[in-house]
């Protein structure tokens, strides 16, 4: 049975194993890096079974002094949203419905805080087709794409309404 639950600095070892094995998909961060997302974020949670990290979320609401690309168009683009800076499933976790339960979990929040909206994006360049048909699947859609990274990496930035 899966439970959420806050992401505590005794995780941040197994979540920044878990990230580097992601990249392309996420940007590389350090142990402080990811201190610091925690403390800007709304959304700063973990999903475990039986004791076993099976993925987690890092979600930021307007704001924030966070530098990101990314996150500055969506921040110039709307006020009230929760943008979803990584999410990440453990391989032995996926196809489980993880994903699903992190989403579901994100959108009550809005919902209990008034924002009206989750954004995210996703690599076009290098693809990550999987992610964005399961973007796609559940409800998001693309508002633009932005070039990153010096134009090596090209996103999807990806907007799902969500009903207050």
């Amino acid at each position: 049975m899966f439970e959420i639950k806050p992401i505590e600095e005794q995780d941040f070892d197994e979540i920044l194993a878990l990230n580097e094995a992601n990249v392309p998909h996420v940007n590389s961060i350090d142990h402080n890096e990811l201190r610091s997302l925690g403390e800007q974020s709304k959304a700063f949670i973990k999903v475990e079974e039986a004791g076993k990290l099976a993925g987690l979320v890092i979600a930021l609401a307007p704001g924030q002094a966070y530098q990101s690309m990314n996150y500055r168009w969506f921040s110039d683009k709307f006020d009230q949203f929760l943008y979803i800076d990584r999410i990440m499933v453990s391989p032995d976790f996926r196809r489980r419905g993880v994903a699903t339960l992190i989403y579901d979990e994100l959108a009550r929040l809005c919902q209990q805080v008034g924002l009206e909206r989750l954004t995210c994006e996703v690599n076009i360049m290098p693809p990550n087709p999987g992610s964005l048909a399961m973007h796609e699947n559940i409800g998001f859609i693309q508002a633009d794409t932005q070039k990153t990274d010096g134009g090596n990496k090209e996103v999807s930035l990806l907007v799902r309404e969500v009903a207050i």
